[in-house]
This record gives structure tokens, sequence and C-alpha cells, in this order.
């Protein structure tokens, strides 16, 4: 706990997939007796591993992670179920005398805990939803994310197209309280957050030795079984869940013969590439987090010591 603070201290490692976000979280949970929490909407689920990039328990190193692989993949999952469980594994983790460290790349998940959203964003209509996802099936996700910019531009900025999900429920909200779903999730943030938090982002100057890291992981994933798994999904379950997450839903043309797996491949990188800008855009309007670029660094060790005086200077063990 900060000396000057009598809010218990959450430290969160954030940034980009294949930043090294993993390695760090489990090495500062090693140095200051800490627990991890995955930030990562995928990895929740059952059966996706690979694609997810799932920490194997040699990579944990002994070091107990939560709210992974913990869901079946049939099952909705909301930005409200993973505050509600993560603050339930905080306490248990403070219980214990231990530091909750939060790991992941999902900025919504991320800033909903630490700033202490409330998801009392207005009502429901059913009906309303229902037009909204035909809307969207006849007419494509981008026209459904147009009527919310046109209604509200700031809180379109912050939701993808294709998370057709937060899009309808902006747009449901927006038509059931009459007010800008933006404003609304501003107002949420007006109570203090329970915590004294840390975050450290991973980042590159040269953006092209990340897309350097992000290809030579893809390479990776196929060795380790990435196709095998996709088509095991795709037999199972038409993958429901799976087709929202990367590395999957690109190789059902080659299940299909509709496409070289080397192109498929191919369109794997390409688009976890995009994802990991997205992930950047959105870390990057959190004023708060300190930035460590790890490409200015020979060795691991070296960003490991710059993350501890980081810490040094927020917070006192």
């Amino acid at each position: 706990m900060n000396e000057n603070n009598k809010k218990p201290f959450v430290l969160a490692v954030v940034g980009p997939t294949a930043s090294g976000k993993t390695w760090l979280g489990v090495e500062l949970a090693k140095i200051y007796g800490g627990e991890v929490i995955s930030a990562d909407s995928m990895q929740i689920y059952k059966g996706m591993d690979i694609a997810s990039a799932k920490p194997s328990e040699a990579e944990k190193q002994g070091i107990p992670h939560h709210l992974m692989d913990f869901l079946d993949r049939d099952v909705s999952f909301s930005a409200a179920d993973y505050v509600s469980l993560a603050n339930e594994k905080i306490q248990e983790i403070l219980s214990r005398g231990k530091l909750p460290i939060i790991v992941g790349g999902t900025g919504l998940y991320i800033d909903s805990l630490l700033e202490n959203v409330k998801f009392s964003e207005g009502g429901s209509d059913e009906a309303y939803r229902g037009e909204l996802y035909a809307f969207a099936g006849e007419n494509g996700n981008e026209a459904l994310h147009a009527r919310l910019a046109e209604l509200d531009p700031e809180a379109a900025e912050g939701i993808h197209p294709n998370n057709l999900v937060r899009v309808v429920r902006a747009l449901e909200v927006c038509h059931v309280t009459g007010r800008k779903f933006s404003d609304l999730k501003r107002e949420s943030r007006m109570v203090e957050s329970p915590y004294d938090s840390l975050i450290i982002g991973l980042n590159f100057e040269d953006r092209q030795k990340l897309y350097d890291r992000i290809d030579l992981r893809v390479d990776e994933m196929v060795k380790a079984g990435l196709v095998e798994e996709a088509r095991q999904l795709w037999l199972e379950s038409g993958m429901k869940t799976a087709a929202n997450a990367i590395g999957y839903k690109e190789l059902i043309p080659y299940f299909t013969g509709d496409a070289e797996l080397e192109d498929c491949i191919a369109v794997i990188k390409q688009e976890t590439r995009r994802y990991a800008k997205r992930q950047l855009t959105w870390f990057r309007r959190n004023g708060r987090i300190e930035w460590i670029m790890v490409d200015r660094f020979n060795k691991k060790n070296e960003i490991l010591e710059k993350c501890k005086k980081t810490i040094a200077k927020h917070f006192k063990m």
C-alpha cells in the first residue's frame, strides 16, 4: 500500500499484442509477490489457447493466473462481467497479502476496472436491439457504426465497427435514454476508484520491430498447432465465439478449400498488425500510462530494471 494513500495498490501491464506483457507480468509478480489477473477478452475462453497466446505453465513460472481459460465458448461475456470478476479476484489476492497485477491488451476491460466505471448505462429495448442487429446483417457493421457516429461521434471513435455488441449497446442506450452514450459513460467515471493503480505500457519506437515480432509469433503459433486448433473449433461450433478472434476466422477459407494456407497465414499476420495498431490507439488516450519503449533496451533485464524504478517512484514496498 502506498504510504500516502490508504487505497490498495494495483499494478497493470498493458500494450499491444506480442510486446512482452506476459513475460513482464510474471517477472514483476516474482519480484513483488504478486498474482496475475488476465485482461484479455479471448483468453477467458476454454479451448482457445494458441491464437489467444495463453501462457503455458512453463511461462507462468508458478505464478497464479486468474480469469483465464474458465468460460465455455458459447457464453457471452461483457466488460461489466469482467469488472465484477476482476474486483473479486483483486480482493482475494489482497487478502493473501499479494500484489494484484493486471496483464493484458483489452483496453476496455482495463479502463473499466481501474477507472471504476459503473455499468448502469440505461434500460433496454429488445425489439429495437433486434432491429439494429438486423440492420447490421443486411447492411454491414460499418453501416451500423456510421449510425452511431452520427448520433454520438465520441462513442463511435472508441468502439471498433466490428465490435457489434458494443455498437448495438451504445445505440440502444441512446435510444432508451435520449442521451449520448459517451456522456453517460463519462458520468459513470465520477465515482472515485477504490484502487491506487500504476499502469506500465509496453511499446516500440520502431513500429516495424513490433510487426516483426507479430509475424514471428504467428509463425510460432502455426508450428504449435494453430491450424489444428482452429479446425477443431470450426468443426465443433462453427466458431461462434472464435469468429471474433484473430487467428481463427482467417483460416476458414482454407478449411472450405477457397484459399491456400500460406495466404490465410499472411492475412492473420496482417490482421494482427492492424489489431496492435488499434490497441495502441486506445491506450494512447490514457495519459496515466507510464510507457516503456522496449526497443530502447538490449536486454530483458534492462526493461525490468526500468520498471522497478518506475514502480519505486509510485509505490513504497
